[in-house]
């Protein structure tokens, strides 16, 4: 399907520095995001002047080449042709700051699942249009199966996003979200729901909290999970690593995941909870002042990766978001207003 890219996806790879000069590319909606061994090798000037290019940014060492909504296609024929592993393991890992280390790991961890969250947000409008016009009853089976379609992601956002976060972090994704699975399994949430005290051993106790729909105990899981792994991959004997690695992280991250680091994401879950809440009820307009009127400076300089994730959280546990979104319809809507006003008020007259 994106053969017709392959020859732009080769003349950026050139003009970037060659395939040598990558240590790492991927993408977002519009853009590619090089990481690049030196940046002076790239000829900007060239890439900007390119069909198919529309404009080349850099920041916080993200060589950015703005493709537009077709940048998965092009980013599919780059990905062909890129020894990312390779150049990874050649290259020392570049120092960033606090922040921009933030924003990276942020956005590489929530950038890969917006496609399923977009999808499961359309499912939900759609399933509000076909009641509102009475095709459907909300009481009808119909309705509750559409609704579980749009649910399904946000119920198993733990398993989604330790894939992607244990892929940021270069752990295993496969034992990542096994461990997530374990959190989301029908038995623990039963021993929750009737509320029984659990202590693993008879010594270790597990707070009975459920993890479906949240987003901090993974990440705070899989984060520990990604030291666990590698220390267990240098201890292990190669000749039995393939059996004995796995069952080791299962054993102890499982029960760290239970007794300590999922509880304590869940309390810190509850905190943003609040602060939600708080904006919600008392600076509604906040949100959307605020993210409306920068967004496209923010976008600009890729710090929007950092705060859209801020959404993502507070739909998982409150089932709306008012801090992302909202700022983004209030941005869009009035830079297309604004182009629609420039079109009208500049078009050619003796046309028809």
């Amino acid at each position: 399907m994106s053969k017709k890219y392959t020859q732009l996806a080769e003349q950026i790879i050139e003009k970037v520095g060659g395939k040598e000069n990558i240590n790492d590319v991927y993408h977002c909606q519009t853009r590619l995001r090089f990481k690049l061994k030196d940046e002076s090798k790239a000829d900007t000037k060239a890439l900007e002047a390119m069909d198919g290019v529309a404009k080349v940014m850099i920041n916080a060492g993200v060589y950015q080449v703005v493709i537009g909504t077709h940048v998965a296609d092009v980013f599919e024929e780059i990905e062909k042709k890129v020894d990312l592993k390779k150049g990874n393991d050649s290259q020392p890992a570049e120092k960033k700051g606090i922040v921009n280390t933030i924003i990276d790991f942020v956005a590489g961890t929530f950038q890969p699942i917006i496609p399923a969250l977009s999808g499961a947000g359309m499912v939900k409008a759609v399933l509000a249009l076909l009641v509102v016009f009475k095709l459907i009853s909300n009481e009808s089976q119909t309705y509750a199966l559409l609704n579980m379609f749009a649910d399904a992601i946000f119920y198993f956002l733990p398993v989604l996003l330790a894939f992607t976060e244990a892929q940021k972090l270069k752990c295993n994704p496969i034992l990542a979200a096994g461990v997530a699975c374990i959190l989301m399994h029908p038995t623990w949430n039963a021993v929750v729901t009737a509320q029984e005290g659990v202590r693993f051993f008879e010594i270790i106790p597990f707070p009975l909290v459920s993890y479906a729909n949240s987003v901090i105990p993974i990440l705070l899981i899989v984060f520990v999970q990604s030291y666990v792994e590698k220390w267990l991959n240098r201890v292990v004997p190669k000749a039995i690593n393939l059996v004995f690695v796995p069952l080791l992280v299962f054993l102890i991250m499982g029960t760290l995941a239970f007794s300590v680091l999922g509880p304590l994401g869940n309390i810190v879950g509850s905190w943003l909870a609040v602060v939600f809440n708080y904006l919600a009820e008392n600076a509604a307009w906040a949100p959307a002042l605020l993210i409306g009127g920068l967004l496209p400076v923010m976008v600009m300089f890729g710090i929007h990766n950092g705060v859209a994730p801020l959404g993502v959280m507070q739909m998982a546990n409150l089932g709306y978001d008012s801090i992302f979104g909202p700022g983004c319809v209030c941005s869009n809507m009035a830079q297309a207003s604004a182009g629609l006003v420039v079109a009208w008020r500049t078009k050619n007259k003796k046309e028809k």
